[in-house]
């Protein structure tokens, strides 16, 4: 029996999806709002990759402008602005 390789857009995409999932479970708890955004910022981040990588406008558009809008919150959570 052969062994499928797998390539890096296979990791990728399920490494962001736990990420994304494990942010999910701090929002559930509602007492680690910090947690929460970097873990979904990590996740966006690396699915906006993943869909670069396809060429998959849907998920590039999703995933970059959530990724932009959990930067921002993360930017005004630890600098202030």
């Amino acid at each position: 029996m052969e062994v499928e390789k797998k390539t890096a857009d296979w990791y990728i995409k399920w490494i962001a999806s736990c990420f994304i999932i494990l942010a999910i479970c701090f929002r559930s708890v509602q007492n680690f709002p910090e947690i929460d955004l970097v873990l979904s910022f990590i996740g966006c981040f690396m699915w906006t990759i993943v869909g670069l990588m396809w060429n998959d406008r849907a998920l590039i558009v999703l995933n970059a402008v959530a990724t932009f809008v959990l930067l921002t919150g993360l930017i005004k959570l630890f600098i202030g602005v």
